[in-house]
């Protein structure tokens, strides 16, 4: 029987005014034919809450820095079964909304295992997610990206 690692994680829905989300394109280095789509984030260091790992990691994938206090409450919360470099994972992971009028990506935050894994970001709009044939996780992102955009308009109303 395999071992699974049981994890936390927080991650960041970066939108812009357009109400499109920054999302990577990276892959498995046990897998290295499958690439996908992903939001910023990543598992928690010790010590770390899931919004402090989501900062941690917003800033190291994409250069941009912001306080803990930024990102607020989650939006969102899944647990998520996937392999990586040949273990089993079991993520628990919560998803912090973070809105910005632009910004252009940094890696020079980026870890050796980032670096070799994450290979392109990009800007999707919900509709561009849905034309989509490739994976890009979370697998409702679209959905949710709708939901939230569409609140935020409610809001501002």
């Amino acid at each position: 029987m395999t071992e699974v690692i049981d994890r936390r994680a927080g991650r960041v829905l970066l939108v812009d005014l357009a109400g499109r989300v920054l999302l990577l394109h990276g892959g498995d280095p046990a897998r290295p034919g499958l690439h996908w789509w992903f939001t910023p984030g990543g598992g928690l260091d010790e010590g770390e809450t899931t919004v402090d790992a989501a900062c941690r990691e917003l800033f190291e994938e994409t250069g941009l820095r912001v306080a803990p206090a930024r990102l607020g409450e989650p939006v969102r919360h899944e647990v998520t079964e996937f392999s990586y470099d040949g273990r089993q994972y079991r993520q628990e992971q919560d998803f912090f909304l973070l809105r910005v009028p632009d910004w252009q990506v940094d890696t020079a935050g980026m870890d050796e295992e980032e670096r070799l894994t994450i290979t392109e970001h990009r800007w999707w709009s919900a509709a561009e997610i849905e034309a989509s044939h490739e994976e890009i996780y979370p697998a409702d992102l679209a959905a949710l990206l709708r939901h939230l955009t569409v609140d935020a308009v409610s809001e501002g109303s």
